[in-house]
């Protein structure tokens, strides 16, 4: 039986299974920023303290400071495409730091040289954390970004989540290591 469901499946065979279709693709004409009080549902305490009242979550008590897997992060409240692995770092501060964003990120007039400028997902309004101008080559800047305001995916779930057109930023890296 097995096997009859494979070779049906190989051979694309009417009546075969067919795939999940992909996730819709991230869109900011249709995106409608959840209520409050869904928020508060959805979201953890830290991360609806973060996102919607400019939290700071505690230094080094998240695990994306260090993970170095291959992806983006997105928005936790819209899923707004924010950064790319490919642009993190470690800047030994205890949160995620980027010296680029992907997409999406808007500085806010308020801050300063001590604590930063604000930056704030551009359709969602999340606050995310803050730049600074003490990061590396080539832009010198350090987007220092709370964990709790990220959700990662990574690339392997791409397409399936709807971010397939960021793969290509994977696989000009992928062909230039093989080189």
């Amino acid at each position: 039986m097995i096997a009859i469901v494979l070779a049906a499946l190989i051979a694309g065979a009417p009546g075969a299974p067919t795939p999940a279709p992909a996730a819709k693709a991230w869109n900011a004409s249709t995106f409608v920023k959840p209520s409050d009080a869904e928020l508060q549902k959805r979201l953890t305490p830290l991360q609806y303290q973060v996102t919607q009242h400019s939290g700071t979550e505690p230094a080094f008590s998240n695990a994306m400071a260090h993970t170095t897997a291959a992806g983006i992060y997105v928005d936790i409240v819209s899923g707004e495409p924010l950064f790319s692995s490919l642009e993190k770092y470690d800047s030994g501060t205890g949160w995620p730091s980027f010296w680029k964003p992907l997409d999406n990120v808007k500085q806010a007039d308020k801050g300063s040289v001590f604590f930063g400028i604000e930056v704030r997902s551009a359709h969602a309004d999340s606050h995310l954390g803050h730049v600074f101008t003490d990061g590396p080559p080539p832009t010198g800047l350090r987007y220092c970004i709370n964990a709790a305001a990220l959700r990662f995916v990574p690339v392997d779930r791409l397409e399936v989540e709807g971010y397939g057109k960021y793969l290509v930023l994977f696989e000009t890296k992928s062909a230039a290591a093989k080189k």
